[in-house]
């Protein structure tokens, strides 16, 4: 099994520590992990996207040009990044901030209303967390206990209060995929 994955979209929605949590997660597992992070000099509201790999064999280079699964935030990153994902894989996308739908017909394409849930939920904080949990649903590469381990690694410990909401968060991202 060897899952490529890019995650993408403006600084400040998430997506950097959504990378680093599915990269903890997938070292927890007792997988081989890559995690490359790539932002601009602005971050907040500037691009970023995340190259994670997750594989149970060694990863022979952290270098990818196409994905398996493609998780995409904004218009930009799809833009850029539609035509990255290999044929038969995934792309999943919040169409809240896309204005021109993904257009390949030789991808899985999959909306995910995760603003909207956010909003529902009450939780800002949790709009990159629902994504994971509807990557998580329709690619199960790595377990929930895992994540949310990889949720305590990845967050300073004045912040451990959040992770019930997280996992509410996760948990409802799963909710919103068949």
């Amino acid at each position: 099994m060897k899952e490529e994955i890019i995650i993408a979209g403006f600084g400040g929605q998430g997506v950097l520590s959504m990378g680093k949590i599915l990269a903890y997660a997938g070292l927890m597992n007792d997988l081989e992990v890559s995690w490359i992070p790539s932002y601009g000099p602005e971050q907040r509201g500037g691009t970023a996207n995340v190259t994670v790999i997750i594989s149970d064999k060694a990863i022979s280079s952290p270098i990818v040009d196409l994905y398996d699964t493609a998780v995409i935030l904004n218009q930009q990153s799809l833009d850029k990044f539609e035509s990255h994902v290999k044929p038969g894989g995934l792309l999943i996308y919040d169409p809240y901030s896309i204005q021109r739908k993904p257009t390949r017909t030789d991808i899985n394409i999959v909306p995910v209303d995760a603003m909207d849930a956010t909003i529902a939920l009450g939780n800002a904080k949790g709009y990159n967390m629902i994504l994971l949990g509807a990557l998580l649903k329709l690619k199960p590469i790595v377990t929930i206990d895992n994540v949310l381990k990889g949720l305590k690694k990845a967050l300073p410990e004045r912040h451990h209060h959040l992770i019930p909401a997280n996992e509410e968060a996760i948990r409802t991202g799963m909710g919103l995929v068949k």
